[in-house]
């Protein structure tokens, strides 16, 4: 069964990219569109638009009326990125230079808006009766993603962060975008209520486990292997998991080591190589690994609540590819 699932999302990737792709054949203005096409020629793992589409799949519905949405989905993922590259000056995203980097924070921005315009184009040509609401639940969710950017931002000036203030930044930054990509899909294969709930509480566990592992990789994968700056975290001085627990559980002197870092104007590797070493002795990384299997073991019992179709075991090897990723 893992290997017909692997099929499907390879079929499914392939059949995404091509749709994308006939999203941006326009080529004037070249300031636009270049950038625009320049995001979508990285290789994402398209997790959000495959959820999308398994939720409409394990309420048995017909996916061919959800690929307009998962597309949308997808488009929005990037446009968050693109945004997010630039204000945290990132150098690498998926193992290429970033848009800003490429061209100019300008150009990323515009192009950034460009795709998120792009993505209700997408949304908009979805064929249900329940537009209406996907809408609703679509627009609430990048309200969502925009606050939880800017406690993110706000976190990065303060001493101290509670972990109850770091969970809701990240459920509303990272989580809830795998959230409502899960209810739309269910919405659109015309999923009860219970059945919505259930699969969007499944994808906001989903995505907070995922935020976590991501701050776990930042600091203990290589930069070729992770796709992305090594220690950006750190660099742009963001109160983590691995941060605040370190902060509470480390000994004095290990806290004001990290404190003094970071104060630094600028982080280099050797003090990201020496904050490492400090949640390691801090037991941060344990810490973090634990609280990944805390959440996919919720997002789990939220799958065996729905007591579906038999659809659910593609939904459980997407949760399996969280517990076992390491890139």
């Amino acid at each position: 069964m893992e290997e017909k699932t692997k099929f499907l999302f390879e079929d499914w990737r392939t059949k995404l990219n091509f749709r994308l792709t006939s999203f941006l054949e326009e080529d004037d203005p070249a300031t636009l569109y270049q950038p625009m096409q320049y995001v979508f020629e990285g290789s994402g793992k398209r997790i959000r638009p495959i959820l999308l589409l398994l939720t409409c799949k394990a309420v048995g519905g017909n996916i061919e009326a959800a690929w307009d949405a998962a597309v949308a989905i997808e488009l929005l993922h990037n446009f968050t990125l693109v945004h997010d590259d630039i204000m945290d000056d990132d150098d690498t995203r998926r193992g290429r230079e970033t848009v800003h980097k490429k061209w100019t924070p300008n150009i990323a921005l515009l192009a950034g808006d460009g795709i998120l315009a792009l993505s209700y184009r997408a949304l908009l040509r979805t064929d249900s009766e329940h537009l209406k609401r996907i809408l609703e639940i679509y627009t609430d969710g990048i309200v969502a993603v925009c606050e939880g950017q800017a406690l993110d931002m706000d976190f990065e000036s303060r001493e101290h962060v509670q972990p109850k203030q770091y969970l809701e930044m990240i459920t509303k930054k990272t989580a809830y975008l795998l959230n409502i990509s899960a209810k739309i899909g269910a919405i659109i294969g015309n999923g009860s209520d219970r059945q919505v709930t259930a699969l969007g509480e499944f994808a906001q566990n989903l995505g907070v486990a995922f935020q976590i592992q991501d701050d776990l990789l930042d600091i203990t994968v290589d930069e070729d292997t992770l796709g992305k700056t090594f220690g950006s975290d750190v660099k742009q001085k963001k109160r983590t998991f691995l941060l605040n627990y370190a902060l509470t559980h480390a000994s004095t002197q290990s806290q004001q080591a990290l404190l003094n870092i970071f104060q630094m104007s600028e982080i280099d590797n050797e003090s990201i190589y020496q904050v490492r070493d400090i949640f390691e002795s801090a037991g941060a990384i344990s810490a973090a690994k634990e609280s990944v299997d805390n959440y996919l073991s919720l997002a789990n019992k939220n799958l065996e609540s729905l007591n579906g179709n038999g659809e659910n075991r593609h939904l459980n090897y997407l949760l399996n590819y969280i517990s076992n990723r390491n890139f």
